[in-house]
């Protein structure tokens, strides 16, 4: 089992789950909203394995964390993954979209100093700004969009930028999911849970359970699913080889 996008550290009983986790997955990345969240996580998640913690700043947050940007910026030299970054361009946030710019775009750009990250990037109602900024600083990594929801342009540029897609359970589940998905190639796409926001039946989904995607997948893309989690697995592994990470 593979997760590429989880707030572990949010599950209501993420202590609980932690030896789950790290015994049904080969590998989960932990994004974190903040970087005193990535802190005190790490410390936490440490002898877990198979639990990456990402480096993050999440846009809906921007204002309140704003002053922990410099120590956002110092520590991306300390890391492999950063996420959750990004830009929220929706109403609900349009007072803070000037910081949450500045913020993604310096980290970005600190990406690129450090020689390329692998970043878990939201970028709902902002995918143009998210894409001009990577443009500008092509070397900052290898970016993989998280539950894309911009237009059929906005997934036509992505996909020629080779940005990764990961792809949750709850984001498979609706006609507009489906036909961005279908648009996508095989070879771009990666599982993720994104619990415990995305939510199935009202209830979270799971780290073990990003790879059930596979099932859609294979009725989506016309092919056996064992064939579908043997070219998820290899996109994952070609992942991690693209920027030398060893885990």
């Amino acid at each position: 089992m593979i997760d590429l996008h989880t707030h572990l550290d949010l599950y209501p009983n993420a202590l609980d789950i932690l030896d789950r986790v790290n015994r049904e997955n080969l590998f989960t990345l932990a994004v974190t909203t903040s970087p005193r969240a990535w802190v005190a996580t790490s410390k936490v998640f440490k002898r877990h394995n198979n639990i990456k913690v990402a480096l993050g700043l999440h846009p809906e947050v921007a204002d309140q964390k704003f002053n922990e940007l410099e120590l956002l910026l110092s520590s991306i030299h300390k890391v492999d993954f950063v996420g959750e970054v990004g830009i929220d361009g929706s109403a609900r946030y349009s007072k803070t979209l000037s910081k949450q710019e500045l913020i993604f775009e310096s980290t970005i750009r600190e990406c690129e100093k450090a020689g390329g990250r692998i970043i878990s990037i939201h970028s709902r109602g902002a995918v143009s700004k998210i894409l001009s900024s990577i443009r500008t600083y092509k070397n900052c990594g290898t970016p993989i969009l998280h539950w894309f929801s911009g237009s059929v342009e906005e997934l036509t540029t992505a996909i020629r930028m080779k940005c990764y897609f990961s792809v949750n359970p709850v984001m498979i589940s609706s006609e507009k999911g489906k036909e961005l998905i279908s648009r996508i190639p095989y070879n771009l796409v990666l599982p993720e849970s994104d619990g415990p926001f995305a939510k199935l039946a009202g209830r979270p989904v799971m780290p073990w359970e990003a790879m059930n995607i596979c099932s859609d997948l294979s009725r989506i893309w016309q092919m056996p699913i064992e064939l579908v989690k043997n070219i998820i697995e290899q996109n994952f592994k070609k992942l991690l080889q693209e920027m030398q990470v060893i885990v």
